[in-house]
């Protein structure tokens, strides 16, 4: 007969001499923590607004409840970073001898002035007509190289969605120029000029200090901003994300308060609100490039848990599930419970490397995000339905805790993940 995981996780409380984790890790508390986090008067959590400062206050305050400590030498669970907002002065672009026409070049950079020609150390990429434009886009814009790709003229249209999704910069970012040509030409000019505004973020992280092995970093993370007030549907223009990723900062929130309960990690645990997800995942990049890849030894990323998965309640699938054997290890914690994790079954959405583990994946580290959101058939996605009474809380409950139960032998330092190769 198999037993529930609320069983299992009191059981392993009670060898640890903590409190049941029940007490912890409830509906109510679920419930408590989303019902602020989605509320109509945060308005979405949009960046750049006040909206998002009264929730990164909120789990401030929630991790100094929990016990955290700040992370390194920082006085507050604040990790501030700046984005800059580029206005184009001037753009010349030549290909061959041919001046390209407006639209034809999109310049991604933090430098106020910039030329670029074929002899420029610039990585080079090319995007065929078959090719996906959009996991080629982002494979650049992560790679933390100078990178030109040349992307088939069919792909052009795709030009401005991508410019819409790099309106903001990341301070030090690399330059990275989009071109519709289709092949690497023989001779090539970019000159632009730009000028900035600089606009201030931050992510909230809090840390449980390692008992014996305390450089090496097991992370639990989420993002807590969502989209804000937008185009209205039915009446309503609140874009709550209840689920995105309200949902995901709770359960980091909840496994804060339980591992602090228990007191006996052996490694260093982090926990980490991220901001600007919805904009290009910027403050988990800002965050990532904060720790030596090598001392993390896993990443819990939790993205979207509030409604079942395709295999209905007890369980969840792990993005990137082959490129490790993390999801096994926490599989094998979960012998005898009623909660699976599944592979992820939607691998043609590239999700692996579309959330906010992707960084320190692309890095090596064994980082996987955890979700059920239904790819295919998420009625509020990204719709201002995404509210808390769309959540199943009773089942993301016991997400948390299998999460929580699962990653006790990583966090121990009985098991490490092996390392993502690519």
């Amino acid at each position: 007969m198999k037993t529930t995981i609320s069983f299992l996780l009191f059981f392993a409380c009670a060898i640890s001499n903590a409190q049941n984790i029940n007490t912890i890790v409830n509906a109510a508390e679920v419930r408590r923590i989303e019902t602020v986090l989605a509320s109509d008067s945060l308005q979405g959590r949009k960046v750049f607004t006040p909206n998002i400062e009264k929730a990164a206050d909120f789990i401030g305050a929630e991790f100094k409840k929990a016990g955290l400590k700040p992370l390194g030498s920082a006085k507050s669970y604040r990790q501030p970073f700046a984005m800059l907002k580029p206005t184009l002065v001037s753009l010349s672009a030549t290909v061959d001898g041919r001046t390209m026409p407006d639209g034809s070049v999109i310049v991604i950079s933090t430098q106020a002035e910039l030329t670029v020609n074929e002899q420029s150390s610039f990585e080079k990429v090319t995007v065929g007509a078959k090719d996906n434009f959009f996991s080629a886009a982002i494979g650049a814009i992560q790679s933390g190289k100078n990178t030109i790709v040349f992307a088939d003229s069919s792909f052009q249209n795709n030009f401005k969605r991508l410019a819409y999704f790099t309106r903001q910069v990341l301070s030090g970012s690399p330059t990275i120029i989009f071109v519709a040509v289709g092949e690497v030409p023989k001779q090539y000019s970019f000159a632009a000029k730009q000028t900035f505004e600089t606009l201030p973020l931050a992510n909230i992280v809090g840390i449980l200090p390692g008992k014996t092995k305390p450089n090496e970093y097991v992370i639990f993370s989420g993002h807590y901003d969502h989209l804000g007030i937008g185009k209205a549907v039915n009446g309503d223009s609140i874009y709550n994300g209840a689920n995105d990723d309200a949902a995901g900062t709770t359960a980091v929130i909840l496994l804060a308060k339980y591992f602090k309960a228990l007191n006996n990690n052996a490694r260093t645990l982090v926990f980490a609100a991220f901001t600007a997800e919805e904009i290009g995942e910027y403050g988990s990049a800002y965050f990532s490039k904060q720790f030596n890849a090598e001392e993390v030894k896993a990443m819990f990323n939790i993205e979207m848990i509030g409604t079942e998965s395709k295999w209905g309640k007890n369980s969840a699938y792990i993005t990137g599930f082959e490129k490790t054997d993390m999801g096994k290890i926490l599989q094998a914690n979960l012998t005898g419970s009623e909660f699976s994790f599944y592979p992820d079954p939607y691998t043609a959405e590239n999700l692996f490397y579309r959330s906010d583990n992707a960084t320190l994946a692309k890095l090596g580290v064994p980082a996987h995000t955890i979700s059920t959101s239904k790819m295919d058939s998420e009625p509020n996605y990204h719709k201002p339905s995404d509210e808390i009474g769309t959540l199943d809380i009773a089942n993301m409950t016991e997400i948390i805790k299998a999460i929580a139960v699962s990653s006790l032998t990583i966090i121990s330092g009985k098991d490490t993940p092996t390392r993502v190769k690519e």
